[in-house]
């Protein structure tokens, strides 16, 4: 595969093809990262410089070299290594700005946070896809990147940064995976077992230390004064209880009491789903057998996997899909479910 280099402002710099690895990790609620290991040429770390732009050839995403980087030279190897993240990393260079309190969708939300932080250039923010979960929030100068992923894991949202390398610009944009599982009978359905072939050295995880059941949110007030409001529930073994400090949420900018209530209580299912039980299945998946990977299945889409040995049959979200490109091959890992840790602090 052919990766092409460009400067941080998309001008095209050349392109490398020597490399002997690749790891191109896609990831659904959260910023893209990469490994790429390449032969210590003069030509390579002419062209590998940090705030640099990569893209495999062919592909709509791209990268900035960013982080650790390393070249290495002895009698057994003289390789360049280097890392760095899919071009949302910009957004982890910016504040929300003053405080503020939002009320509306999700997608409303985001594109909201990044209208008023300080412009990255040649940013551009194309409309929602019509997305109707609503939030309610508020934020003093946090970081804009952690922000978005917090909102993409609670409304389920995909979200990237597209370069247009022709016309000089970028778009942030949000999607959502598309049903695919048995469950469903109006897409053609993505089954990954054993029986399929198509299911490698699986890995299940499954977690439940950090699960509540019922979140008491504390809002304003003091004593017997104090304002609360109750989320989810249960009863005997099953009632796992949570007290949640929400005095962060202020009372006086709402204009109802309703419209606070309503905050507390999102703020409360916030808490409760970055607290469920989490499982996931981790596993080494064959490009090209029985489902074609980006034409049958991508990123953000719900699956059904199937694993009999286990006894597991779920239906869960690919969150993340790593490419590998070794050896003149590829192959893909998919993360199917959330994970860990998926814990969403409000207050950083």
């Amino acid at each position: 595969m052919e990766i092409i280099v460009y400067d941080r402002n998309l001008y095209r710099l050349g392109t490398i093809e020597n490399h002997t690895s690749l790891q191109w990790h896609r990831k659904y609620y959260e910023c893209g990262t990469f490994e790429l290991h390449a032969p210590a040429t003069e030509d390579n770390i002419r062209l590998l410089q940090p705030g640099n732009v990569i893209r495999p050839k062919g592909k709509d995403e791209a990268a900035v070299i960013r982080g650790d980087q390393t070249e290495e030279e002895s009698t057994l190897v003289n390789e360049i290594v280097r890392n760095g993240y899919f071009l949302p990393i910009y957004f982890n260079d910016r504040l929300t700005g003053p405080m503020f309190t939002f009320n509306g969708t999700c997608e409303d939300a985001m594109r909201y946070m990044i209208n008023r932080m300080a412009a990255v250039p040649l940013l551009e923010v194309a409309p929602g896809i019509g997305d109707a979960t609503k939030i309610t929030f508020q934020a003093t100068y946090k970081n804009v990147l952690t922000y978005l992923s917090k909102i993409a894991r609670y409304c389920e949202l995909g979200f990237r940064v597209v370069p247009d390398f022709k016309g000089k610009k970028m778009t942030f944009e949000t999607y959502k995976g598309i049903d695919r599982t048995t469950k469903q009978g109006t897409k053609p359905r993505v089954i990954f077992s054993e029986s399929y072939n198509n299911l490698n050295r699986a890995k299940h995880t499954y977690s439940d230390e950090t699960a509540k059941t019922k979140i008491v949110v504390g809002g304003a007030g003091d004593g017997a004064d104090r304002i609360y409001v109750t989320v989810g529930g249960g009863t005997g073994f099953d009632l796992r209880e949570e007290f949640l400090d929400a005095k962060d949420i202020n009372k006086d900018d709402f204009s109802t009491n309703a419209e606070y209530l309503e905050a507390l209580r999102i703020r409360g299912e916030q808490y409760k789903a970055e607290n469920a039980v989490i499982e996931n299945i981790e596993a080494e998946v064959e490009a090209e057998v029985n489902f074609i990977y980006g034409t049958d299945y991508d990123l953000g889409d719900i699956v059904t996997v199937e694993k009999a040995k286990w006894n597991k049959v779920l239906n869960l979200r690919i969150t993340e899909l790593c490419e590998v490109y070794e050896y003149g091959g590829m192959y893909v890992v998919p993360t199917f479910g959330d994970a860990l840790p998926t814990t969403i602090n409000w207050d950083n």
